[in-house]
């Protein structure tokens, strides 16, 4: 009896919701059609205005010695942080979106080489910023190695080309180089920099292989109507602070009848370091980011082990009480050959992520959110995934460097 009156009252609601929405046609099918209309319009004009813009492919050439800690590129980093667009006019008639940044380590052979990509008009402020905080390296407009690679499986195989996300919430951080003892001085021997195990890596591989390690930042910031939202969107700060109070309160639960919640001093000490780091990470610079990685070589070069070396570099910024990087999208990632007899799906996808790796897009059409969504890295933690090495990795012979160390002219030249 109360199942038949339930499903005759799902019967009259169901009616009753569709009648509605056939007697309301009139007046939202107009505006599903303008809002269908200025979604395509807007895509258009920013497509148009990416293009206008220009891009370069900056190669960071290093000096024999570097003895500035990844601190100086964190200063780096602050300097690229601006959540500017213009005004509503740019943005919605001229397509106008936040300046984006890609941040690359490469390895061609084994040889390893830094590039950072930006549009053309950013080329003199990163210049002069690097030089800055680097007087002794050397920044070249080079072409773009990525344009040469074309999707050819007779000739290349794509041993892995994907995605890296975060293995737990933005707020907590990677292991970043404060925990290695690296803000202060950069030429103690003793000192270990995460980023040594990556460029030895990319430093063994051979002639015909090639390892790509893509981060592509944008300022983060709260969103709103310039951002292409009707309701605003806060900064990722909120969600900071929850992650802080949801910690607080698995770690000491609160005990029934106790007036007083639970504080970060109820912790232990291992835990007050955890909230300790997000507090710190949190008054950061913070980036909307994602990694790409690319491990391609030669058909007889090819060797598979170097898949599980690349993406084992991400292990030395993990840590299991804060934050750490896990494969996301990637091309093969379907477990069972039902799922893609042919490999027509594989390959599909191998040609979307290296499309998507050569334009730098995720944040912007034509591949806004490709298969997931940005993650928060503060400047922080970007100067530990992409800083220059210091002396004390200096021996890493692969490592693209300058021939001799840059000094000023004697005065007492003859004019």
């Amino acid at each position: 009896m109360i199942q038949a009156f339930l499903s005759l009252f799902q019967t009259e609601l169901a009616k009753e919701i569709f009648s509605s929405i056939v007697a309301t046609a009139p007046f939202w099918i107009p505006l599903l059609f303008v809002f269908i209309c200025f979604d395509l319009w807007l895509r258009y004009k920013q497509r148009e205005w990416i293009k206008a813009q220009g891009s370069v492919l900056l190669e960071i050439r290093l000096p024999s010695e570097i003895f500035k800690s990844p601190q100086a590129m964190e200063f780096f980093f602050n300097s690229l942080y601006s959540t500017g667009v213009g005004s509503l006019l740019d943005v919605y008639l001229k397509g106008r979106v936040r300046q984006w940044f890609s941040l690359e380590i490469v390895s061609i052979g084994g040889q390893v080489h830094f590039y950072i990509w930006a549009f053309k008009n950013m080329k003199e402020r990163i210049s002069a910023q690097l030089y800055a905080q680097f007087p002794n390296i050397e920044v070249h407009e080079v072409e773009d190695y990525a344009l040469s690679m074309q999707h050819n499986l007779d000739v290349y195989s794509f041993g892995w080309i994907g995605q890296m996300i975060l293995t737990k919430a933005d707020a907590y951080p990677i292991k970043t180089y404060v925990e290695y003892g690296l803000d202060a001085d950069a030429k103690e021997e003793y000192k270990q920099d995460p980023l040594v195990s990556m460029l030895e890596f990319m430093g063994s591989l051979k002639k015909g292989e090639q390892a790509w390690v893509q981060i592509l930042i944008q300022p983060h910031g709260k969103e709103g109507l310039k951002y292409g939202r009707i309701f605003t969107k806060p900064d990722w700060k909120p969600g900071a602070e929850k992650e802080i109070k949801d910690f607080i309160k698995k770690n000491v639960p609160a005990v029934e009848g106790k007036e007083k919640q639970p504080t970060h001093k109820d912790l232990t000490k291992d835990q007050q370091d955890v909230i300790a780091s997000i507090q710190r990470t949190v008054a950061k610079n913070p980036f909307d980011t994602m990694i790409r990685t690319a491990y391609i070589a030669e058909k007889d070069a090819f060797t598979p082990v170097n898949i599980g070396g690349l993406l084992g570099c991400f292990g030395q910024f993990s840590s299991q009480a804060l934050n750490g990087f896990k494969p996301g999208f990637f091309a093969s990632h379907r477990d069972y050959i039902w799922q893609d007899p042919t490999g027509s799906k594989r390959r599909e996808d191998e040609r979307n992520l290296l499309e998507a790796y050569k334009r730098r897009a995720f944040f912007n059409t034509p591949f806004r959110n490709f298969h997931g969504k940005p993650y928060i890295l503060t400047t922080e933690e970007l100067a530990t995934l992409f800083h220059f090495p210091s002396a004390i990795v200096a021996a890493t012979p692969t490592l693209a460097r300058l021939p001799s160390k840059k000094a000023e002219a004697p005065t007492n030249l003859p004019v």
